[in-house]
């Protein structure tokens, strides 16, 4: 891991982050992401300054990502290593919408078995 990517894992492993639960280098598909969220089914991305560089790449992996219901949330190393408050405080309404996302999702596959 990078030395953004290791400050923020800190923070975020073992549900220290208001009690969520992420994992860290989960493969999906063909990719491997930064770090997951399962239950908000979103995924955090720390990117340094070769992403600039693959931007069309990145905006085809979160296309990917996003077509199987995640949501894909990116910071630069520079934003984690100096305004790692900052960046927690973008990921919680994320997460909050996240939970709202996989509930209806589970509503509507209800509804589904129910009407069946």
């Amino acid at each position: 891991m990078t030395d953004a990517e290791q400050k923020l894992w800190y923070r975020l492993r073992a549900g220290r982050f208001q009690g969520w639960k992420f994992r860290r280098q989960v493969p999906l598909g063909r990719f491997i992401v930064d770090f997951l969220c399962e239950e908000a089914r979103l995924i955090v991305e720390v990117d340094g300054g070769q992403h600039a560089e693959r931007l069309r790449e990145d905006s085809e992996r979160t296309e990917w990502l996003g077509a199987r219901g995640y949501a894909v949330i990116r910071f630069w190393n520079n934003d984690v290593l100096g305004n790692i408050e900052g960046v927690l405080a973008t990921l919680s309404p994320a997460l909050s919408q996240g939970r709202g996302r996989k509930k209806r999702a589970a509503e509507v596959r209800g509804s589904k078995s129910e009407g069946s």
